[in-house]
């Protein structure tokens, strides 16, 4: 596998985390203008990616695959769990 391969493989990895980081903290603001509005929109997307590429990689670690089910329960759950912590600390 050369380098650009692997760096397509890499990006498609991550992409689910990256899609939702963006996806859940806009939606958020969209549902709940008021209450987020001096929250940094940022912020949340920021440390919802990094927990769900976290999430990501310990899937792949406990179940030995990628695109596992219970992988993406896990991004739906984290995304959710950062934008509450948050929004709302």
């Amino acid at each position: 596998m050369g380098f650009f391969s692997a760096l397509n493989h890499e990006w498609n990895f991550f992409l689910p985390a990256l899609a939702l980081a963006l996806l859940v903290p806009t939606l958020a603001r969209v549902v709940w203008r008021q209450e987020l509005k001096g929250r940094s929109w940022r912020r949340q997307v920021q440390w919802t990616a990094v927990a769900n590429a976290a999430v990501l990689v310990l899937g792949l670690v406990l179940t030995g695959q990628d695109g596992a089910v219970a992988t993406y329960a896990g991004l739906v759950l984290a995304s959710a769990g950062v934008v509450w912590w948050t929004g709302w600390q």
